[in-house]
């Protein structure tokens, strides 16, 4: 799994991101691009703005135990795979505004680095790795920019 914290790994992955138009369309799944930006953006708005609440503890318990493996390990996503409610987008975005929200977020990402998230407790799983959370940014970013063609 490539290490997000490394310019030139999140240079790769903006590259990409640039790649996509209001038009491109997915090779699987229901959402259109402008949704699936505004989707990968919420991995983001959970650690930089706390917008959305917080599991509760019985249930932070059962994600860190069942899902928390999953989204911070090396193997990749499946095709299709079910999506938490906090991350589903069921209307359309603002393509642009998406866009340049993710590249700023993943360019923030980058300039506060590795000693930043080491240890750092993210909104389901508890307190993280630094490479495991490079895992989560890399491999949700990948997986949906392969669904997108990019």
């Amino acid at each position: 799994m490539k290490n997000i914290f490394e310019k030139t790994n999140a240079q790769e992955v903006i590259g990409r991101i640039e790649k996509l138009d209001p038009d491109t369309k997915g090779e699987w799944g229901i959402m259109d691009v402008d949704q699936m930006l505004a989707h990968c953006n919420v991995t983001y708005e959970m650690v930089f703005d706390d917008k959305h609440k917080r599991p509760k503890s019985f249930v932070r318990v059962i994600l860190k135990l069942l899902v928390k493996p999953s989204v911070v390990g090396e193997k990749r996503y499946p095709k299709n795979g079910n999506t938490a409610p906090q991350f589903l987008i069921k209307e359309s975005k603002d393509f642009k505004k998406e866009k340049k929200r993710l590249i700023a977020y993943i360019n923030k990402t980058v300039k506060l680095g590795e000693a930043h998230f080491e240890g750092k407790e993210s909104h389901s799983f508890g307190n993280l790795k630094a490479k495991e959370w490079s895992n989560m940014f890399y491999k949700h970013l990948d997986h949906h920019l392969n669904q997108f063609g990019v």
